[in-house]
């Protein structure tokens, strides 16, 4: 499974960014996909999750409210809208999926999220 994502930027504080992930190399409705980011110093956070249909979403109390993860099948594409940004937002985002419960299998590139204040 191959994960392209893409929509990072800098932006100001209380703006939005759209995060897209493309996926390719397996069906893309037999997986679970993600959200991951990491900020520097820090450890790696899960932000985001859905299930394979889409009609089960999963948010870190850090994000939850403020962000939205979706899923176009169709697209073979996970989003992630993120409203209300702060700086504490700052850091690479990372999209994964894994074909069922456990861990996470594949990973995406990164895409870096700044918010100014």
């Amino acid at each position: 499974v191959q994960l392209q994502a893409s929509g990072g930027g800098l932006v100001q504080v209380g703006g939005s960014l759209r995060l897209s992930c493309a996926a390719s190399g397996r069906t893309f409705s037999t997986l679970y996909m993600g959200w991951f980011r990491q900020a520097p110093g820090k450890e790696r956070e899960r932000i985001a999750a859905i299930t394979r249909g889409g009609s089960i979403t999963d948010y870190a109390d850090s994000v939850k409210g403020r962000f939205t993860i979706s899923r176009d099948n169709a697209k073979n594409t996970v989003y992630l809208q993120m409203n209300s940004l702060k700086p504490e937002d700052t850091a690479v985002y990372y999209c994964a999926a894994k074909p069922g419960p456990g861990e996470y299998a594949y990973w995406g590139q990164g895409t870096q999220v700044t918010v100014s204040s």
